[in-house]
């Protein structure tokens, strides 16, 4: 077995272990508000998420994994050591946030892990800063716009979501409660499909410049391997759930109630889907927890627990720089050991 035969391997392996990472780090997203609110027990929530994570990415396109596919512009010879260090890092940070019970964004762990593996190992000509084609983002600064805009469409489409169904539902009796509980079920196939369909597309991305760059394929085309095996590991990572976070975001920021759950995953999933078809590689995290804040500021702020909220806004905002530190301490300690050529 060749050296380079060794490198693409261990690309493969550690993109596979980070979606298993992502996928109960972020399982949680999907399943939070149902388990939260009564509409489904872990098992239940854990099992559709599962199955539609799986779906997402394989019946979606792969206009995400080519913007993160495109992020990075460093020789062949050096690119399996970069994705290498960026994957090792983003894993390390998400089992870190996991084990804190932080609803961190995998995304940002990851842009800024690849970033820092980048800069080190060949400066700031190996990072493709980019910026907006019309909608669809490219190189870094696409990301990052993305990555800003989609936490403020969360909030405001949560906001407006719980205030228009309030008032729709204003003078309704209890009687409508089991239908909403029963809508719970379709909004979090929702949302597990649209987090599938854009986080796992995210290392399929990687997987195929780790390819590319070794020679096994010609050109940029994401083989369906890849979208198989990323779409599991992401699905038995849900299996696996990811109770510390469920409790942030079920209860931690502000106690849903069924509407609340409903209006809270059909706005996600119909941002966070949106930007998969447009090539946005957005944190479902950070959408999700934005459309919680969203919801409870409509309904009543004050029973919002901002301490809380600053608290994983603090993650939000050491998670790029972070990860790139730690990326970039990985790729200086490769570049020693005689990484790079």
């Amino acid at each position: 077995m060749t050296t380079a035969t060794v490198a693409v391997v261990a690309v493969v392996l550690l993109a596979l272990a980070f979606d298993l990472s992502n996928g109960f780090h972020d399982s949680s997203n999907a399943i939070a508000a149902p388990v939260a609110t009564g509409a489904m027990r872990p098992g239940q929530a854990v099992t559709l998420s599962a199955v539609f994570n799986l779906l997402g990415p394989i019946v979606v396109g792969t206009a995400v994994a080519d913007t993160v596919g495109g992020i990075l512009a460093v020789d062949p010879d050096q690119m399996l050591g970069v994705l290498a260090c960026a994957l090792l890092a983003a894993l390390a940070w998400n089992l870190l946030t996991w084990w804190k019970g932080l609803p961190s964004s995998s995304s940002h762990a990851l842009v800024g892990a690849m970033v820092g593996a980048g800069l080190v190992t060949a400066g700031a000509g190996a990072v493709v800063w980019g910026g907006m084609d019309g909608l669809r983002p490219y190189g870094v600064l696409g990301v990052l716009v993305a990555l800003a805009i989609s936490p403020l469409l969360g909030a405001g489409a949560g906001w407006l979501g719980e205030r228009l169904a309030r008032r729709a539902l204003r003078r309704a009796h209890r009687g409508v409660e089991p239908g909403v509980l029963r809508g719970e079920w379709v909004t979090s196939a929702a949302l597990a499909f649209s987090h599938g369909a854009n986080d796992a597309q995210k290392t399929m991305g990687l997987i195929t410049a780790a390819l590319l760059a070794a020679g096994v394929i010609s050109t940029f085309t994401v083989p369906l391997w890849v979208k198989v095996a990323c779409a599991t590991a992401l699905t038995i990572g849900s299996a696996l759930g990811g109770w510390r976070i469920v409790r942030t975001i079920g209860r931690g920021i502000y106690r849903l109630r069924p509407l609340d759950g409903l209006v809270s995953q059909g706005t996600s999933a119909a941002v966070i889907g949106g930007a998969a078809l447009l090539g946005a590689p957005v944190s479902t995290t950070h959408v999700v927890a934005s459309s919680v804040v969203g919801v409870g500021a409509a309904r009543r702020r004050r029973h919002v627990r901002w301490p809380v909220v600053r608290e994983i806004l603090a993650a939000w905002v050491v998670t790029m720089p972070g990860c790139a530190v730690i990326a970039g301490a990985f790729a200086g300690i490769w570049l020693v050991l005689g990484g790079g050529g």
